[in-house]
């Protein structure tokens, strides 16, 4: 029975964030499926490695071009694919979720446009800014970057909520403390790479470019220009 008034029980994902996230699990499931041998024939089994050395971010590369001064198309085409590439199953689905979760709530507000320029460019910004602050054998695999720069987008939304009802901001940033918690209690007792630096600095770009991106946003800082 059909009715103009009718309410679908689950609000649907934005088409952007749907093809976002069959574009990152696809990938996953060619890795899957060549590993296993039921595609692409024994040499599908290296395709993860091959991708982890052909599209991962590699610190060394960007300081190379830093020192050189010379900027090649296949090393700063990482800063944008290394997101899509994962180390295993596990972490793919992990990134997919906070994708639906982040990327449904960001989409709604900001737009698709807006959500993906935040989720690829907080990628890029953490990269960079990951670049500048590790040593040369340091690189960056997965979209966990970028989907913290979603948690930004996020963060915002709920820091200009609570300025517009009068009460404390600093509240919108519980979430991104019980991550970066979370991140350094795993390292403590677990050790690894300081990726934390990349998602703390996908982080600060979503949530920066959240001034931009926002609808109205422009027009604010132009107004805001214009009184000063």
């Amino acid at each position: 029975m059909s009715s103009e008034h009718y309410t679908p029980a689950v609000n649907p994902l934005p088409p952007v964030v749907v093809a976002l996230v069959l574009f990152i699990m696809g990938i996953e499931l060619a890795f899957i499926l060549g590993e296993r041998g039921l595609i692409g024939g024994p040499g599908a089994i290296g395709w993860r490695t091959q991708a982890i050395d052909s599209y991962s971010f590699f610190v060394s590369q960007f300081d190379r071009m830093l020192q050189t001064g010379q900027w090649r198309t296949d090393y700063l085409m990482r800063l944008v694919t290394y997101p899509f590439v994962s180390f295993n199953f596990t972490q793919s689905v992990f990134v997919c979720v906070f994708v639906m979760a982040m990327g449904k709530m960001v989409a709604e507000v900001f737009g698709s446009v807006a959500m993906l320029l935040i989720f690829v460019l907080s990628g890029v910004g953490a990269a960079v800014v990951y670049a500048l602050i590790l040593a040369p054998g340091a690189y960056l695999v997965g979209g966990f970057p970028p989907v913290y720069g979603l948690i930004g987008a996020f963060t915002w939304l709920l820091w200009r909520k609570l300025s517009l009802v009068g009460e404390n901001q600093a509240r919108a940033f519980q979430l991104i403390a019980v991550l970066m918690g979370i991140q350094f209690l795993f390292r403590l007792i677990f050790g690894g790479a300081p990726d934390w630096i990349a998602d703390l600095a996908g982080f600060a770009t979503g949530f920066g470019l959240s001034f931009f991106l926002a609808p109205g946003g422009w027009a604010r800082i132009r107004g805001r220009i214009r009184r000063d």
